[in-house]
């Protein structure tokens, strides 16, 4: 969808938003779903950002267990199946519903802007998870850095590659800031470390489809492709290997028929890939502390609590993103052979 398009569907949608919400008393009701607060807690909503990933929905696991440990008043999630159209309705239910702040994570990170301003003007805070929307007032967003994913992944390919051949890229949506830090910095760092590798760059919009359609058309075009990196295991896992499998370039790392697969999210589905020696690297970002940090800012945004740009009592660093808009930095390791069975890592915890 082009940028004027999708400008004058969210003002439209954001009109529709503003005149369902205008009069109504965001007190008048507080639907608790099981979070662990009491009637008397103000309403905390969460917006899902999609069903069709593994990484989504093991976040999704998370919000329930640390609303109840936080003693939070949860009401029913709602999921915005990766649909700006769908988010804005879902924020105009819940505000109507009587939520007093919201936890979403839109994928469209330029197309929420309106719908922020929206929210700000009826004074309910937002905490934005995972993304940072390109314009529009949020309490806080929780994230980890994502141009250290795609730096990560270039070194490790360009290193296993030995700074020469090919790879393909599954770029995630560039209408989002993740798929643009991530997509900017591996190409920033290719170019500079490793020029003698050639990047096939393929947008996907976070779709496992098109990313499998481009590596059937790559590999058939460039059968010497030695490298993948995966902006999303949790979409693209699956097609991508079973797309290998069928051209039996599923090979163990010492194969010289081997492509070296490096991914981001962290699923245990990844771990156990990279336990088998079918991709070779993944970063972790935090499903655990996504859900846990989100609420609890959310929270503090309720409670009238202010932070400012510094070391956290968790392990991350706030930082100024501009535009007064703070960004809790969270911590996400880069996962190989060498560490995959690691206990910590929320991969190998979640399901037990």
């Amino acid at each position: 969808m082009n940028l004027t398009r999708r400008a004058a569907i969210s003002v439209a949608l954001v009109a529709t938003f503003a005149a369902a919400t205008a009069g109504c008393n965001s007190s008048d009701s507080s639907t608790d779903a099981g979070g662990g607060g009491t009637d008397a807690s103000p309403p905390i909503a969460v917006d899902l950002p999609r069903a069709d990933s593994d990484f989504w929905n093991s976040y999704a696991k998370y919000i329930p267990q640390y609303a109840q440990e936080s003693g939070i008043n949860l009401m029913t999630p709602t999921n915005s199946q990766n649909d700006i159209a769908k988010l804005v309705a879902n924020a105009q239910a819940l505000t109507a519903q009587g939520a007093k702040a919201i936890v979403m994570a839109p994928q469209d990170t330029g197309a929420i802007a309106t719908t922020l301003t929206t929210l700000e003007s009826k004074k309910i805070p937002v905490v934005s998870v995972d993304t940072r929307p390109d314009k529009g007032k949020v309490f806080m967003v929780v994230r980890a850095d994502n141009r250290a994913y795609g730096q990560k992944a270039c070194e490790f390919l360009g290193e296993k590659l030995g700074g020469q051949g090919k790879v393909i890229e599954f770029q995630g949506s560039l209408s989002s800031v993740n798929g643009r830090d991530r997509s900017e910095a591996f190409a920033e760092c290719m170019k500079t470390k490793f020029p003698g590798i050639t990047i096939f760059e393929e947008p996907t919009e976070w779709e496992g489809a098109k990313a499998s359609a481009a590596l059937q058309t790559r590999l058939a075009q460039h059968p010497d492709i030695k490298g993948v990196y995966m902006q999303a295991g949790g979409v693209f896992l699956a097609p991508t290997l079973q797309l290998l499998r069928s051209k039996n370039l599923l090979v163990p790392p010492d194969d010289p028929k081997h492509i070296f697969i490096v991914s981001n999210d962290g699923i245990p589905q990844e771990y156990e890939a990279i336990r088998k020696g079918e991709i070779d690297a993944t970063v972790s970002q935090p499903a655990d502390l996504y859900a846990k940090y989100a609420l609890f800012y959310a929270k503090a945004a309720v409670e009238g609590k202010t932070f400012t740009p510094g070391p956290t009592d968790h392990d991350s660093t706030i930082i100024d993103v501009g535009n007064g808009v703070l960004e809790d930095q969270l911590p996400a390791p880069l996962v190989t052979k060498d560490n995959v069975d690691d206990s910590a890592l929320w991969g190998n915890q979640i399901g037990k």
